[in-house]
């Protein structure tokens, strides 16, 4: 029995924050986990520059409203669908994500919320459990499923260590060089192949 688990921006839609910066000049907001690889250290850099900005919520929701998934992302997540159950484990919010889930046929997402006051402005998050990515896998392998991950980032590195089998997708060239343990893919295609190999290594 296997389980597919991967992250959401960058594998299968847009940086939700770097969208944003190009609709604000934000600059601040263009960092990610590709660069900033403490997750709480990123939220804290993000949290200040919507702090000094006065960002609210209803204006990242009306970039969202803009975007659509990665080209080729529902027709790969079809394909992974048939062959495997899949969970898309993500340091996202179910604020931001939900409006691309129903573009995506509404699969299993795990992620966090956001704190909003009373006029709108995001003023911190709730994390879904601490090291959610790794902890999520760690579950379904006590469920007796074998796991492969993939991922575009350094928060994705403790889903990719703990599953049996990792996989880097579109990730920078710093990070995979740093982490040639893994296979690099830049195609679904070349994803899809990449996973049904581990798969069928699992088996002999």
């Amino acid at each position: 029995m296997h389980v597919l688990c991967l992250d959401l921006e960058g594998v299968l839609i847009p940086e939700v924050w770097v969208a944003v910066a190009d609709r604000t000049g934000i600059d601040d907001l263009r960092v990610t986990t590709q660069e900033i690889p403490d997750y709480r250290e990123l939220m804290q850099h993000r949290l200040a520059a919507i702090s000094r900005h006065d960002l609210t919520l209803s204006l990242v929701e009306d970039v969202i409203a803009g975007l659509a998934p990665l080209a080729g992302a529902r027709a790969f997540l079809d394909a992974a669908r048939e062959r495997y159950q899949v969970a898309i484990l993500s340091d996202t919010f179910y604020e931001f994500a939900m409006p691309f889930m129903a573009q995506l046929g509404y699969p299993t997402l795990l992620c966090h919320r956001l704190e909003v006051d009373g006029e709108g402005r995001i003023t911190g998050y709730r994390l879904r459990q601490d090291d959610p990515k790794r902890s999520a896998v760690k579950a379904f392998h006590g469920m007796n499923y074998q796991v492969v991950a993939a991922g575009d980032s350094y928060n994705d590195l403790p889903m990719l260590e703990e599953a049996d089998a990792g996989i880097w997708f579109r990730a920078p060239d710093h990070i995979t060089r740093e982490h040639r343990q893994y296979p690099s893919v830049a195609s679904y295609d070349r994803l899809l192949e990449q996973i049904d190999t581990a798969c069928r290594q699992f088996r002999r």
